[in-house]
């Protein structure tokens, strides 16, 4: 007889949590029902559900450990170690994934959830819009109206699995009986047969086709923000309830905009003048045009925060700051009344510059003089 801690692979000091954990993991693995017809897994599991029988009991335990028999010295064998159930329906208590044994009609299949990408502008962002999403998706068939048939032709209840969609097997073991659940084989999981499919869908009673949305994007959007549209994904197999469309966002690079989370941030471009004198300047937002207070004296690199001009955020709290970052433009392409009115300048405040640079023809008349 194996042993029953190298089974499960614990070792003898295994708390009773560990002993569960290892045994969920082993079952899942070697169930029938993940292993069709498969000898070596059966005997696998069978090996597995009598470990864990004895170990997960505190008196099989302690005989086991002392006796090397779960039920003390001399004991024999351990008989259904699940109270007559069988393993089908442990493995059911455990992981809800054998069917009922009343089975019932099974209800049609939900179609797949599908996902697609809406790209926008920043200012769509900022402001919510409506946008159109288009996605290849399965949608019901009109020539049968979903049910698979073709005109005249009936829609069944399957005979071997009396429209469940599931069989059950029960077998007999040493440990007692084994249930297992699995789809029908002859009508696939479905619980009905079609006896004459539709030509259009082939008896799917849905066809693939292309299918546009309108998705309302909330103001204050970001890209990765993903929007549900619940019942717009692919419809069902024969009338199967449709699965849901996840849009995802994407936000495109903006030219003058960088955002930072909720806070957008520009750079503000003023004259030499300006700076040094001080301005108000017309600065072009997504709320329209305001006027900007330019400080005498600012430098490159200062920040003026314009309140509330920024991102809404999605929550409902109002909205971020415009950050506007100074950037002081140095005039380039002097004419000489400009060029002389700046070297008065910086006399007057005793600022040492460079002579002023001979023109192109005052250098080729002075290399021929």
């Amino acid at each position: 007889m194996s042993d029953h801690y190298q089974t499960l692979g614990v070792d003898r000091g295994a708390s009773a949590d560990e002993i569960k954990k290892a045994y969920r993991k082993l079952a899942r693995q070697y169930h029938p029902d993940a292993n069709p017809d498969d000898a070596a897994a059966e005997s696998k599991f069978k090996e597995v559900a009598e470990a864990y029988e004895v170990l997960s009991d505190d008196t099989k335990r302690a005989n086991y450990d002392r006796f090397g028999s779960a039920s003390g010295p001399g004991g024999g064998g351990f008989g259904d170690p699940f109270g007559g159930g069988g393993l089908g329906d442990i493995f059911e208590q455990f992981f809800n994934m054998a069917g009922g044994a009343g089975g019932g009609a099974a209800s049609a299949t939900r179609g797949l959830d599908l996902e697609v990408v809406a790209d926008l502008d920043l200012a769509d962002a900022i402001t919510g819009t409506d946008t159109d999403v288009t996605v290849r998706t399965a949608v019901g068939c009109e020539t049968c109206d979903a049910t698979g048939a073709a005109e005249g032709a009936t829609v069944q209840t399957c005979a071997q699995c009396a429209g469940a969609g599931q069989v059950r097997q029960v077998r007999q073991s040493i440990l007692g009986q084994m249930v297992t659940t699995a789809a029908c084989p002859r009508c696939r999981g479905e619980g009905q047969i079609v006896t004459d499919p539709c030509r259009t869908c082939n008896g799917e009673g849905r066809t693939i086709e292309e299918r546009t949305y309108t998705a309302s994007i909330p103001a204050g959007v970001g890209t990765g923000t993903t929007l549900r549209l619940g019942g717009r994904g692919a419809v069902g197999v024969r009338g199967g309830e449709p699965g849901d469309l996840y849009v995802q966002v994407r936000i495109a690079d903006h030219p003058v905009f960088e955002r930072r989370n909720e806070h957008l941030h520009a750079d503000l471009h003023v004259a030499m003048t300006q700076a040094a004198l001080g301005a108000t300047i017309e600065f072009e937002t997504f709320d329209g045009p305001v006027e900007v207070e330019v400080p005498s004296g600012v430098r490159s690199g200062h920040n003026i925060r314009l309140r509330d001009l920024g991102v809404p955020r999605l929550q409902g709290r109002g909205r971020g700051d415009l950050r506007l970052n100074v950037v002081v433009d140095t005039p380039r392409d002097l004419d000489d009344a400009q060029d002389a009115l700046l070297r008065q300048l910086a006399e007057l405040r005793g600022e040492q510059v460079d002579e002023p640079k001979a023109g192109f023809a005052s250098r080729l008349r002075n290399k021929f003089s």
